[in-house]
């Protein structure tokens, strides 16, 4: 068990690759709560993961649970699916991008973009 915790954290840890102050400041544009699909109306599954991911970046690594271990890996499935789903062009201004940035991954900050 502690392998695997310790593979999700590496792997949380390279696929999130936006500072948690990045994060919150995305988090609260109308970009990042209207990207992404709510079952409710409400928040968007994304936004709430998003805010989840700030819980997960701010806490030590003793402090993290279960819970949030499984999360991460939930975060670690999203981001690998999504980047494989990739749209052709420019995707700075796209809900492919802005649905990744909620939960902390930015395509773009690999390319050395903003």
């Amino acid at each position: 068990m502690d392998d695997e915790r310790r593979r999700t954290r590496q792997e949380f840890r390279e696929l999130v690759n936006m500072r948690p102050a990045d994060l919150e400041k995305w988090l609260a544009t109308e970009e990042s709560r209207s990207a992404g699909e709510s079952r409710d109306g409400g928040e968007s599954t994304g936004h709430a993961s998003g805010r989840r991911i700030l819980t997960i970046l701010r806490a030590g690594q003793d402090d993290l649970s279960e819970a949030d271990h499984q999360h991460m890996r939930k975060v670690v499935g999203y981001i690998r699916r999504h980047l494989a789903q990739r749209p052709s062009g420019d995707v700075r201004d796209t809900r492919w991008r802005h649905s990744l940035m909620n939960w902390g991954h930015d395509p773009l900050a690999d390319e050395g973009e903003d």
